[in-house]
């Protein structure tokens, strides 16, 4: 796995790469909040030897470049954007889309835009229905609806040092085990001068995301895409009503429910990446087949690992 940069009209965006191009189908990864490439530093290996694997970072994430609010539109449709010439600077024609937490919207987004180009989708908790909602996104939806200094407070709370390791750790199985450098990293991030601010941009443009939610599920109807959701159940962002809810428009999604937090890798990375292997070698050999739902497989292996 090596570690590049590419230009985009000044934006210098930060990925991991691995694999061979032309081995297997591309699998572009999109992290979520308040992370970056690096929660896919174990999986791209795993994958390694048989795809070709590109995981960016967006801008004012990761290692990618950090323009001031009044130098670039921290918005979703922006990421959107950036993500879209990011695959084309690559020479990336067509892949499967790997989409966690802000990673759907975005993925889905060119998934939904550009349906030709993407060959099947991968969810890990990211949102595409409005039963994923939890309540921890009550004080989200108040700033969304009137952006003032009461909304903010609550919402500024979630950028906080102890905020970030909450979302690495709650619902894991085993909480220790989750290496502290991977919330330390994003503190980090977030400590950069002006970063939390850019942050509630992105929270508030969130809104936007919703109404796209629409077009998402009129392309699953329409296109109905392989897809396979592996979902860790104990998510208090995304909740696994939003897992299931896949269901609805997309018939044989198969949907993984796993006993894990928001970031499944941290406890399932072997299950997951094993999943995704079987997932995209089925997909390829036998595009027009229904993907094999192996749901209770799965969820046996998972009981097996937290004995």
């Amino acid at each position: 796995m090596r570690g590049e940069f590419v230009d985009l009209n000044g934006v210098r965006l930060y990925y991991y790469a691995a694999g061979t191009r032309g081995a297997g189908e591309p699998i572009v990864f999109l992290h979520g909040f308040p992370t970056s490439s690096f929660m896919f530093r174990n999986l791209i290996p795993a994958l390694a030897d048989e795809f070709h694997l590109v995981a960016p970072d967006y801008p004012a994430y990761g290692h990618s470049s950090f323009p001031a609010r009044h130098e670039f539109d921290y918005t979703f449709e922006r990421f959107y954007e950036i993500v879209l010439g990011f695959v084309d600077a690559v020479g990336l024609d067509t892949f499967s889309i790997y989409m966690q937490d802000y990673g759907a919207p975005i993925g889905l987004r060119i998934a939904s835009r550009h349906p030709e180009r993407v060959q099947a989708l991968i969810v890990q908790n990211g949102n595409a229905y409005m039963e994923g909602f939890t309540p921890m996104w009550e004080p989200l939806f108040a700033f969304a609806g009137n952006r003032n200094a009461e909304t903010e407070a609550p919402v500024r709370g979630l950028l906080t040092d102890e905020a970030v390791r909450w979302l690495w750790t709650h619902g894991m199985r085993n909480r220790e085990a989750v290496p502290p450098e991977v919330w330390t990293l994003d503190a980090h991030n977030l400590d950069r001068p002006g970063n939390r601010d850019i942050q509630l941009d992105v929270f508030y443009d969130y809104r936007h995301n919703i109404p796209e939610y629409e077009t998402f599920q009129h392309y699953f109807r329409t296109h109905q895409p392989p897809t396979l959701v592996t979902w860790g159940k104990r998510d208090e962002i995304f909740g696994p009503d939003g897992a299931e809810a896949y269901k609805r428009d997309l018939p044989d999604a198969e949907v993984h429910l796993l006993e894990t937090g928001h970031f499944a890798l941290e406890d399932d990375l072997e299950l997951i990446a094993d999943t995704m292997r079987r997932f995209q070698i089925e997909m390829m050999l036998n595009p027009d087949a229904e993907v094999k739902d192996t749901t209770k497989a799965i969820r046996t292996a998972a009981t097996e690992v937290n004995r």
